[in-house]
């Protein structure tokens, strides 16, 4: 069995269309490419097929939406394989069992601004599935995630900083005091299944 814990990694590297900085914490301040605040984002992951005879790669992107009353809670709903949000405003457009073919594997809009106020904090996330044999990130090629938002590249991680991890957060998306929404690049290594990591990315 798989072993519920996170898997310390070093912070997410980050393109984006005006530098991130680190805030007086020492911590990554949020991203930002307009003053306007994030309005509608596309995930893409893409990642090499297993070599021939053995069990197929079988990666998900993952979204975890929060209530304002429970930002650090459990989420309201998850967006995944088999799912989307109940509102339409998350939607995964593209599914692959096997990364096979060409282009993005994955693809994931987030349509932020159309959320109810109710939802403060999205969480997005990648795991492997362990079907067959535990796998980490460092068994599959040529891994690599993109957030961005219309023509920006907000941020790309190839998940090397977390290659002992099973699962993985790459961005947290919050609402302001205005109403607006930021991205912060969020790379956390999880070792755990699918389901643990869906209970653990948002904590």
């Amino acid at each position: 069995m798989v072993s519920q814990r996170e898997v310390p990694g070093r912070r997410a590297r980050a393109r984006v269309g005006r530098a991130a900085s680190p805030g007086d914490d020492g911590r990554e301040s949020p991203v930002n490419t307009f003053n306007k605040g994030i309005e509608k984002v596309e995930v893409t992951l893409q990642w090499d097929p297993s070599p021939l005879g053995t069990p197929d790669n079988d990666l998900d992107i993952v979204a975890a939406t929060y209530t304002a009353d429970a930002p650090h809670g459990d989420p309201a709903y998850l967006v995944h394989f088999d799912s989307r949000s109940p509102d339409g405003t998350i939607t995964l457009n593209r599914d692959s069992r096997t990364g096979q073919g060409f282009g993005s594997d994955e693809i994931m809009t987030l349509e932020l601004d159309r959320l109810s106020d109710t939802y403060t904090r999205v969480i997005v996330g990648v795991a492997i599935q362990q079907g067959e044999g535990r796998k980490v990130f460092g068994d599959i090629q040529n891994t690599l995630v993109r957030i961005r938002e219309g023509y920006t590249d907000l941020a790309e991680n190839d998940f090397n900083d977390v290659a002992g991890a099973t699962a993985a957060t790459v961005a947290e998306f919050t609402r302001d005091g205005t109403g607006q929404w930021r991205f912060r690049p969020a790379l956390r290594g999880f070792d755990t299944d699918p389901d643990g990591f869906a209970s653990l990315m948002g904590r």
